[in-house]
């Protein structure tokens, strides 16, 4: 006679399938309270959290389970995750069938299975369909007596097809259109192909159909928008409008020696870096170079911009302004590097370390959303803050960024009677953590206080000569490198703190 075969429940998943064979093995460990019941033949050995927990966490386990060789599809194949309070979970598979269970319903659809593009999911178990498998299936409307539609809304496609464009460009799109028409005989799409193309071709301006998302509309503009950003120009937004300045009244004329150091340490910030005596020989005395022109044609080009009376407290008058505004900054810093397009916007995307900045076709857009919140600030430090981190977070140019976006902070500061602002060598890497914790955190807190700090300063410094500047920079440990200055266990310090000390 056989032996009955022995089955461990340590080789069961979380979630798992009797069978006949281990069936009273099963029941055993219901009994000793080992499993818990989920419906059907499905049973779980987490004996602790709610079915329906359960149940939604493992919803690709149970969906592998249940309907094995399904394709994920409709809304499901976008947002990869149980949608509504309900838990669907929508598949194509050979047989329609909706399966309940607690906090997840599998709704199956008769569709094809698996196609060229489609991607093998838990193991083999599932497929996950291609991104135009996806997108026509989505352009099919459904209805849903209760919970949520099978497939996205109109409006939910159109900015789904935007994020293609904004991330891969026209021939991104273009390919996804090209492959979705391939493959539409094979899933019965046909119609949804035509009606797929005309949306891209919409989107590109070489079609015109009615667009439902607000965003797909701007895209048809030239003005769609990142929605990402926006939430972290909303946080500092709202940082900004409760906080209260200290007033600092700019005492400074025109200080040649201010604007030199102001070009000096902008430029130090984004790695062009001379001595002090270089640098003023270029801004003073035209001596450049010769073996880096282009690095010695920035710090004159943004000396020239910052000490320009006609330039120094220029404010963006309208959000189509404020293009034009950094634009014409931005050719004036960048004048000496004709191969980055000196007053035009970048045509591929830029990052820094792991931030990847805002899309080409949407930085018009961006900006022009920031402004919305720009000018509801008050004017002076709180908008110089917010005008610094939109240009800075869009980063719209290929390069220069950086300095148009202080230029710009100091331009508001300028036009508010306010102290303009420098950010020495010491501190580079504290403002550049700052604009990192909002960027990448959403923590807006410490952009603000770091541009204080360094407002606080640069109103402490005696710029009537190079002689008082050059003294008070070296008693305030401004020149010294964040090496230098960790090295010797020293940060900025304001002249006021110095005189308190004495």
């Amino acid at each position: 006679m056989p032996r009955k075969p022995r089955f461990s429940l340590q080789d069961e998943g979380e979630i798992f399938l009797t069978t006949t064979a281990k069936s009273s093995t099963v029941r055993g460990w219901l009994r000793d309270g080992l499993v818990r019941h989920v419906a059907g033949r499905l049973y779980t050995k987490n004996v602790d959290d709610p079915l329906e927990d359960v149940s939604r966490r493992r919803a690709w386990d149970v969906a592998a389970l249940l309907l094995p060789g399904a394709v994920i599809a409709d809304r499901s194949a976008f947002e990869a995750q149980p949608s509504g309070p309900e838990g669907s979970v929508f598949l194509a598979s050979d047989a329609a069938r909706v399966v309940r269970l607690p906090g997840l319903v599998l709704n199956s659809r008769r569709g094809a299975g698996p196609v060229q593009g489609d991607t093998p999911f838990m193991g083999d178990a599932l497929y996950l369909s291609s991104w135009p498998r996806r997108f026509l299936d989505n352009m099919r409307a459904s209805r849903a007596r209760t919970g949520v539609k099978r497939t996205l809304s109109r409006g939910e496609l159109e900015t789904q097809l935007e994020r293609v464009l904004a991330n891969g460009g026209e021939d991104e799109i273009n390919k996804l259109r090209d492959e979705a028409a391939a493959i539409a005989p094979l899933i019965d799409r046909e119609r949804e192909a035509d009606e797929l193309a005309g949306l891209i071709g919409t989107l590109l301006g070489t079609r015109d159909r009615p667009l439902a998302s607000p965003l797909a509309r701007a895209s048809k503009a030239h003005e769609s928008w990142d929605e990402d950003r926006l939430a972290l120009f909303d946080a500092l937004f709202a940082e900004l409008n409760a906080y209260v300045p200290t007033s600092r009244p700019a005492t400074e004329r025109i200080s040649p020696t201010f604007s030199f150091y102001e070009a000096y340490f902008s430029n130090f910030i984004e790695g062009t870096e001379f001595t002090v005596e270089e640098a003023q020989a270029i801004v003073f005395e035209g001596a450049m170079p010769a073996d880096r022109p282009q690095d010695a044609h920035d710090v004159l080009s943004t000396f020239d911009l910052v000490s320009d009376p006609a330039v120094r407290g220029r404010t963006p008058a309208d959000s189509e302004d404020l293009v034009s505004l950094i634009s014409a900054f931005h050719a004036r810093i960048m004048a000496g590097r004709p191969a980055e397009r000196p007053g035009h916007f970048k045509t591929t995307r830029n990052r820094a370390g792991n931030t990847e900045f805002v899309a080409p076709s949407r930085v018009r857009g961006t900006l022009l959303r920031g402004y919305e919140r720009y000018a509801a600030l008050p004017a002076g430090f709180q908008r110089a803050v917010f005008a610094s981190f939109l240009v800075s977070e869009v980063h719209p140019f290929s390069d220069g960024n950086g300095r148009v976006a202080r230029a710009l902070a100091n331009a508001e500061l300028t036009a508010a009677g306010q102290q303009r602002l420098i950010i020495p060598t010491v501190f580079r890497d504290d403002y550049l953590q700052a604009l990192r914790a909002l960027s990448r955190n959403g923590n807006p807190r410490p952009l603000v206080r770091a541009l204080s700090r360094v407002q606080e300063w640069s109103a402490g410094v005696d710029w009537s000569s190079p002689t008082s500047a050059a003294r008070d920079l070296e008693s305030t440990n401004a020149a010294l490198t964040p090496a230098e200055a960790e090295e010797r266990g020293v940060i900025l310090r304001t002249t006021a703190e110095i005189t308190s000390r004495r």
